[in-house]
């Protein structure tokens, strides 16, 4: 399978998606050149703000090959990841990733993402999003019982 005809895939689940009352976003996940992926932008069919399509197509690619990593995978996405997927695609150790549409084309089309990427690199205390640390004392806790674990499965 060729990188056009994987994005191709993409493309086309996301206009699939867009007649099905989707948004306009497709994704698949090929590896050792097959399809092990898909998804489709599911956002407001299922009221969940995290199911985009790269994040739909990772948790099926993973369900399906049955671990967390998507080492030597590609993820082919019909538009420029926004900062949360494009995290996913990292946390997920995929190998590479290719996209059509990009930032400004969805933004024309009303899914401006611009402010969460200047957020990225902004300091905490300087962000839109209001944060406070609190408990910190007892936020090692976790941590501390996974170091103690010694049959965990490192990520």
């Amino acid at each position: 399978m060729t990188d056009e005809e994987a994005l191709r895939r993409a493309i086309a689940l996301a206009v699939e998606n867009v007649a099905r009352g989707g948004g306009p976003f497709g994704a698949v996940v090929v590896h050792a050149g097959a399809i092990v992926g898909e998804g489709a932008n599911r956002v407001t069919l299922d009221n969940d703000p995290s199911a985009h399509a790269e994040v739909v197509a990772i948790r099926d690619a993973c369900r399906r090959l049955g671990t967390f990593r998507l080492d030597g995978a590609v993820v082919y996405s019909s538009c420029e990841p926004c900062p949360m997927c494009w995290s996913a695609i990292q946390w997920s150790r995929a190998a590479r990733l290719c996209f059509a549409a990009d930032q400004s084309d969805a933004a024309a089309a009303g899914f401006d993402d611009a402010v969460f990427w200047r957020e990225v690199g902004v300091p905490m205390p300087e962000r839109a999003l209001p944060a406070r640390r609190l408990l910190a004392g007892s936020g090692g806790l976790p941590f501390d019982a996974w170091r103690a674990k010694v049959d965990r499965k490192r990520y």
